[in-house]
């Protein structure tokens, strides 16, 4: 995880929610370009003139084919570069192919050899795709790494980079310890597949499993180009639609951090990585949390970049400001594959935005703030600040012990926005003071000055649940004058794991006991005159599945506290060298044949009182792509739940996918439904794949998993 396959974005404000028609985005010679935040520079003469091969075949080990484009400058036969590589399962040939043609060009006519290849059963590439980040993936990487060193083009220097699935899988790989790789860039990816991935969020299983679960089950049934495999493309594809597995099967098997979830989590030994690391991700993003731990963790070469951005690449955001991020791509890759000093490794080790103070919105497309720098992690010059939860409030010292308890509302959490936020509309939360009502909440006093913090906050306290299994939603927020509340940072925890994700350990019902709830990592900045707010609930639908049972939680006032990760503005922050202005190569053309909005919306019925949550995504419309390709990637998620029934909650989701030239058409839908009673999950997958209008293939799968402890 994570991404979405889509061809054409719409350029501009990406909170509008919809996309016109025509050629889409401009690729003719020019200074300036829309690009999805603001503006970017499109760069059409590089230092090298680019080869393009379109289609090369790079065989593993074990004699599977995988399918690869390449790009080179038009002398590297001559003249060997180092080479850089992406490994994906997003399909090369259209789901990325434009995304791509931002970057590769780039980078190759800045004297890289730029390798991007599908993981085996996806795209053009032979076998089949089974699940997420395994050991057969890694292996095969490593084999595309010794086949790029040994290629007269290549130096034998090769590097990793990768946003979401192909960043987590760069870390993978360099803990491999292939010999040619010499450095990964990693953005928006994890060092900890339980902690920090689509599956579970703080033990507590996440809202976005079925849905990402759904997505690549329905990816899996787009078959290969024709164009490309030739008369094979039915074959694979119907070996695909019978053996690819429904992924959610092994994500709600392996409930607790075992070894599913350890194979493929760099944390579980650091010292494998020798490689350099740039770890790279924005406030916004679900995965940014790793960044810290990397910085701390590795014992090699690192450099963190932290900015404001969603799940999405420095350069393009959104939101605003972003940096002319493949400059520091270049600067990277030639110090450690080119052997070029470009001081990149004299500069701090983490650059990071601190975000201002600000009002609270769906949608941001600029997020206002400055640059900070900090030459280790964690930062030398950072000071913890304890806050104490009192019954009157936030205070520096401690109160008197009090109990206050809280009856979880099962619609508490609706307005949390997405998990991982692309810059859709509505994806951030907007504002916090109906959730603030469904909390127990701990307020201070309006602040004498400006107060700022970077990494993370902990909230420690002391609890007592009415229930042998409970959840807590912990949330620091800002509340201005008038009452507002924007959402700075929070954190989820199964209470049960309390003590461990690997061996959880039931609740005693009304036996206090203790927890400390780590919040998400954040750079931030409160403003003088405002207050600083804990708030606090035994329930956040969809981000967590509720408990089996309503669940009354204590909170002991006087026992808790808050801990901010306090930094006192530094000299040297506003001599930073400010990042050069975004800069991509002119990607490719995409004729849009019909827009494609995406929409949050929420129907409440006020009789019986079920809340259904909708997200829906309609990725880049119906596109063209110059290969003649024309693809649509649509997709509905409905959360529902009714108020006081935690067993109602429910997921359904659905899924449709075409792809298509002339009379050659095929279109693949999934429709997934997740409920529970108080001791099993159910799940119910279909899928269906159409030949025409024929159906070729159709499949259900039926699911119940054991709940353990969750």
């Amino acid at each position: 995880m994570y991404s979405t396959l889509a061809v054409g974005r719409a350029p501009g404000n990406s909170c509008d929610g919809g996309s016109a028609g025509g050629v889409l985005p401009p690729t003719g010679e020019s200074p300036a370009a829309v690009g999805l935040n603001g503006p970017m520079h499109v760069i059409t003469e590089f230092p090298h003139q680019v080869r393009i091969i379109d289609t090369e075949w790079i065989t593993t080990a074990d004699g599977t084919r995988l399918a690869a484009r390449i790009w080179l400058p038009e002398d590297a036969a001559e003249h060997p570069v180092p080479a850089i590589f992406e490994f994906l399962p997003y399909r090369l040939n259209d789901g990325t192919a434009v995304r791509d043609s931002h970057h590769f060009p780039y980078l190759a006519g800045h004297g890289f050899a730029c390798v991007r290849a599908d993981i085996r059963g996806s795209g053009e590439s032979e076998g089949i795709l089974e699940d997420e980040y395994l050991p057969q993936e890694q292996a095969d990487a490593c084999d595309v790494i010794a086949w790029i060193a040994e290629q007269p083009w290549c130096t034998g220097a090769v590097g990793m980079i990768g946003i979401s699935w192909s960043g987590f899988n760069g870390l993978q790989v360099a803990a491999r310890r292939p010999l040619a790789l010499k450095a990964i860039v990693t953005l928006c990816s994890t060092d900890d597949r339980y902690a920090d991935d689509v599956h579970y969020d703080g033990g507590c299983v996440g809202s976005d499993m079925l849905q990402w679960a759904s997505s690549m089950l329905g990816w899996n049934g787009w078959p290969p180009d024709p164009a490309i495999v030739g008369d094979r493309w039915r074959e694979m594809w119907l070996e695909r639609l019978e053996q690819a597995p429904p992924m959610i099967e092994p994500w709600l098997a392996h409930q607790h951090r075992d070894a599913y979830w350890k194979q493929g989590s760099v944390c579980e030994d650091y010292s494998a990585i020798e490689a350099a690391v740039y770890a790279v991700g924005g406030w916004s993003d679900g995965y940014t949390n790793a960044i810290p731990r990397l910085l701390e963790g590795l014992p090699g070469p690192r450099k963190g970049l932290i900015g404001p951005w969603t799940h999405a690449w420095p350069q393009a955001g959104p939101p605003e400001p972003t940096i002319g991020f493949l400059q520091e791509v270049r600067r990277w890759f030639d110090h450690w594959l080119g052997g070029v000093d470009t001081g990149i490794m004299d500069e701090p080790m983490l650059r990071a935005w601190i975000h201002d103070s600000f009002r609270p919105q769906v949608c941001y497309t600029e997020r206002p703030g400055r640059w900070v720098a900090e030459p280790g992690w964690p930062a030398p010059g950072a000071e913890p600040r304890r806050l104490h939860l009192n019954a009157d409030g936030l205070a520096e010292a401690a109160g008197a012990e009090e109990e206050r308890t809280i009856l979880g509302r099962q619609t508490a959490g609706l307005d949390a926005g997405s998990w991982c936020p692309y810059g859709e509309p509505a994806d951030w939360p907007g504002d916090q003071r109906e959730m603030d009502g469904m909390s127990v909440t701990f307020t201070s006093a309006p602040l004498d000055e400006p107060l700022e913090i970077l990494g993370f906050p902990d909230v420690e306290l002391t609890l007592a649940s009415d229930r042998r299994n409970a959840l807590v939603c912990v949330r620091l927020c800002e509340v201005f004058a008038d009452g507002t509340s924007a959402l700075v940072t929070r954190a989820l925890q199964n209470l049960t794991h309390r003590e461990s994700d690997e061996h959880p350990s039931p609740l005693v019902p009304g036996q206090r006991f203790r927890a400390t709830v780590r919040l998400d990592a954040t750079g931030h900045a409160f403003a003088a005159g405002s207050r600083i707010r804990v708030g606090i609930s035994p329930t956040y639908w969809p981000w967590a599945w509720p408990s089996p049972e309503p669940v009354t939680l204590t909170v002991v006032a006087g026992a808790s506290a808050l801990v901010l990760p306090v930094r006192a503005p530094q000299p040297g922050d506003a001599d930073l060298p400010a990042f050069a202005e975004p800069e991509e190569s002119a990607p490719l053309p995409v004729e849009v044949l019909h827009g494609g909005p995406a929409g949050r919306s929420m129907r409440r019925d006020l009789s019986t009182g079920r809340v259904d949550l909708v997200y829906d995504w309609d990725v880049g419309g119906r596109s063209r792509l110059p290969n003649g390709l024309e693809v649509q990637d649509a997709n509905r998620t409905t959360f529902s739940i009714v108020e006081g029934d935690p067993l109602s909650a429910r997921v359904q989701c659905r899924t449709v996918g075409s792809i298509g030239r002339g009379d050659w058409r095929i279109r693949s839908e999934t429709d997934s439904v997740m409920t529970c009673d108080a001791e099993t999950f159910h799940v119910t997958v279909v899928v269906r794949a159409y030949e025409g209008e024929a159906c070729a293939f159709a499949k259900t799968f039926t699911y119940a998993f054991p709940r353990d402890l969750v």
